[in-house]
C-alpha cells in the first residue's frame, strides 16, 4: 500500500465535489497538496475546510485553455519540489440530445475532458520518466464504458480517456510509473447542476440519479484505496456498476435497456 504522507499530489477540479473530497482526505493523510479549479474563491472555500493548512498551494487552472498547462505544470512542480500523484478530475458533463447540440457545444467538452486533461498529463511525465516513479489518475465515468443518452458527447469524450490512458500505461510502465482510471456511477455532487445542455449553458438542477447517487467522501475513500493499490481501473458506484458487466457480456440486452432510459 502506498503511503502518500508527505508526498506531493497535485488535484485539478478540487473545487467541490470529488476533488473537495479527495483533498480534504489527502490533507488528513499528510500529504503535500496543490489545488486547481477555475474558481479560486471555490478553492479557498476547499483550503479551509483540510487540515495541514501549510501543507497546500492553490494553483488557478483552465482546462479548457489547454495550450497553456505547460506552463502551469512548472509552476506546481516548484511548488513543493516535484509531484508524486497527479489527480486528473476536472471536468464537465453534459445533458442534451446530440441532434439539438450544435458542434462548438461538444467542441467545448471534448477540449475540457480529453485534451486538457491529456495536456497536462503529458507536461508532467517529463517529470515523472526522469525520476523514474509517479502515479496518474484521471476520474473517467461509468459511462466511460458504455454510452448513455443525452451525453453523446461526455461519454466520448470519457472513451477517449480510456482509450489514451489504457495506451500511456503500457508505454511508461518501464518508468515505474501507475496509470489508474477511477470510473464512478452517479455520486451526489453540482456535476448535473453544472452539466452543459445543448445551449451551452448550464442545467442548474440536480438530476433524481445523481442525488441518489454515494457521497463524495465515500467515493473519495475508495478512489484513494484504489491508488494505494496501484489498481489500473476502479468502478466504483452502485446498481449502475452492473450495467458494465451487462455491456460487456448481454451487449445485446444492455441496448434494450439504454435505449430505454427516460430523456427529458
Amino acid at each position: 500500500m502506498i503511503d502518500y504522507k508527505n508526498k506531493t499530489v497535485w488535484i485539478t477540479g478540487a473545487s467541490s465535489g470529488i476533488g473537495r473530497a479527495l483533498a480534504i482526505q489527502f490533507s488528513a493523510m499528510g500529504a503535500n497538496l496543490i489545488l486547481s479549479a477555475r474558481n479560486n474563491e471555490k478553492l479557498l472555500e476547499t483550503l479551509n475546510m483540510c487540515s495541514n493548512q501549510l501543507q497546500i498551494k492553490l494553483l488557478p487552472l483552465d482546462l479548457e485553455d489547454y495550450e497553456s498547462v505547460g506552463r502551469k505544470s512548472n509552476t506546481a512542480l516548484a511548488l513543493f519540489g516535484g509531484i508524486d500523484l497527479l489527480i486528473n478530475n476536472g471536468g464537465i458533463s453534459q445533458r442534451g440530445l446530440a441532434v439539438d447540440t450544435p458542434i462548438s457545444v461538444d467542441k467545448k467538452i471534448i477540449d475540457i475532458n480529453y485534451f486538457g486533461t491529456v495536456a497536462l498529463s503529458k507536461a508532467i511525465l517529463p517529470h515523472f520518466i526522469e525520476k523514474k516513479s509517479g502515479q496518474i489518475a484521471v476520474t473517467s465515468s461509468v459511462v466511460g464504458k458504455f454510452g448513455s443518452p443525452l451525453r453523446t458527447s461526455y461519454a466520448a469524450s470519457k472513451h477517449a480517456i480510456h482509450g489514451f490512458f489504457d495506451s500511456l500505461r503500457a508505454e511508461v510502465n518501464q518508468y515505474n510509473i501507475g496509470v489508474t482510471i477511477v470510473c464512478p456511477g452517479p455520486i451526489n455532487t453540482n456535476i448535473s447542476e453544472n452539466a452543459i445542455t445543448a445551449s451551452g449553458k448550464s442545467q442548474n438542477k440536480k438530476d433524481d440519479a445523481i442525488a441518489g447517487g454515494i457521497s463524495p467522501e465515500v467515493l473519495a475513500k475508495k478512489y484513494i484505496k484504489a491508488l494505494q493499490k496501484n489498481k489500473q481501473e476502479a468502478w466504483i458506484g452502485k446498481k449502475e456498476v452492473f450495467a458494465i458487466y451487462i455491456k460487456r457480456f448481454f451487449p445485446t440486452l444492455f441496448s434494450r435497456i439504454i435505449r430505454n432510459v427516460k430523456v427529458t
